[in-house]
């Protein structure tokens, strides 16, 4: 927000939308355009650009280590020797060439032998999730979910009528136990279930990380419920070891829709993702994609495709993650020397996340105005969940903000922390 801007209050937000309201046209919507929301992390992260602030709120990369001369060598390079092509309309799955290079990707993670037949290049992995909502939902059919989870994709199920019910994690991640028993209670009402939507590797936004004995225990339990799974998975590479777990999809073929994306580990400026899907499900997922978007970009696919034929990329996420582990270390000691002992937080191994949950009562939406008052920016956990209930819950992002800014931020949020366990504790 520029000085020259005024900010809205509630209430003149509200009286605005009861005049849009008012139009002749609000009769043309259709039922899903009212399920169709803001996302809360996009306005604050609106808020977050403000001069000043720091912010803790958005799950940005970092591209300091990004060769930004060399991205423009191939930009020119793409567009001097291949320009009549990379201007132009494409295939709608997206080039050869950069399936090939995916395959090629998901293959470090453990995803061996997938064909370039079955990927699906998209805008971005939401892209993804959308298309699967639109393939495979009706109005009314249930998706599962971690709790918490992914907020663009509660926007996305949401916008096409869909149930998300939540499932609960701990350390280890999604509990198997907790999913047999939420699914034979939907069913036993009479509930269609057709997806688990899981973020794996680093949830987004707890950090926590499905235990590698788990991961096919879910998967089986979702076969035999005739429930396939998206498995989100844009944070699997950036493991701090290096080491990264074997995606739901490795070892299940059949029954496993597997998105991925370029945006944590190049750049999300090129929105572009994908899908790999089992060839059974993989002709009704790209006519539904191409209905879209008739194409990918061409300019983009081609600008990744040779950067990444050019470019040591290993050693690149290798620098990555150490500049992410880094910042990872840096908030978590912060936290421990400013946040109240009331507060707990996770440990991630990886990501761009830590979920602290403050006492039972607190509710961290209204921190947030405090917290940009003290000059920080938050996620309130109530924005990861289905549920309109309050949340004790935040999200603290450390992806794209250096060390000391890191920690800078967590001494401006501490007081309000501080503050409202006081409160609540009388």
């Amino acid at each position: 927000m520029t000085p020259h801007e005024t900010e809205l209050t509630a209430e003149t937000q509200t009286a605005l939308e009861r005049a849009d309201a008012a139009h002749r046209h609000e009769a043309l919507f259709s039922e899903r355009a009212h399920n169709i929301r803001q996302s809360a992390v996009r306005d604050v992260f609106d808020i977050s650009i403000r001069p000043g602030l720091v912010s803790l709120a958005g799950g940005s990369p970092s591209l300091t280590r990004l060769p930004l001369g060399l991205v423009a060598e191939t930009a020119q390079r793409v567009i001097m020797d291949h320009g009549m092509e990379a201007l132009h309309y494409g295939g709608g799955k997206g080039t050869l060439a950069l399936r090939e290079l995916i395959c090629e990707i998901m293959a470090e993670e453990g995803i061996l032998g997938a064909s370039p037949e079955d990927v699906v290049v998209t805008t971005g992995s939401q892209s993804a999730q959308d298309i699967a909502a639109k393939v495979f939902c009706n109005p009314g059919d249930v998706v599962l979910a971690e709790d918490p989870t992914y907020v663009g994709a509660l926007n996305t199920f949401e916008a096409y009528q869909v149930r998300v019910e939540p499932v609960g994690m701990d350390e280890d991640g999604l509990v198997p136990e907790l999913l047999e028993a939420r699914i034979a209670e939907l069913e036993a009402a009479g509930a269609t279930i057709k997806l688990l939507y899981t973020i794996p590797s680093f949830n987004n936004p707890s950090g926590i990380t499905l235990a590698a004995g788990r991961r096919q225990e879910i998967v089986d339990i979702c076969r035999e419920h005739n429930i396939l799974v998206l498995e989100d998975n844009p944070y699997g590479m950036l493991r701090f070891d290096g080491k990264p777990l074997a995606p739901l999809r490795a070892d299940n073929p059949d029954d496993v829709i597997y998105c991925g994306s370029f945006s944590k580990i190049f750049s999300p400026g090129v929105r572009l993702g994908w899908a790999l899907v089992p060839k059974h499900l993989y002709r009704r997922f790209y006519l539904a994609a191409e209905a879209v978007v008739l194409c990918p970009s061409m300019l983009n696919q081609m600008l990744v495709t040779e950067f990444f034929r050019s470019f040591d990329w290993r050693a690149y996420l290798a620098e990555s993650r150490a500049v992410y582990a880094e910042r990872c270390a840096a908030m978590l000691h912060a936290l421990g020397e400013h946040f109240p002992a009331e507060a707990t937080w996770t440990t991630p191994s990886g990501g761009f996340f830590v979920w602290v949950t403050l006492p039972e009562g607190i509710d961290t939406y209204p921190l947030l105005h405090e917290a940009i008052e003290a000059g920080v920016v938050f996620i309130p956990g109530a924005a990861f969940t289905p549920s309109d209930a309050p949340s004790s819950k935040l999200r603290l992002a450390f992806s794209g903000v250096a060390p000391e800014q890191i920690r800078e931020g967590v001494r401006r949020l501490a007081p309000v922390v501080r503050a409202a366990v006081e409160a609540n504790a009388r």
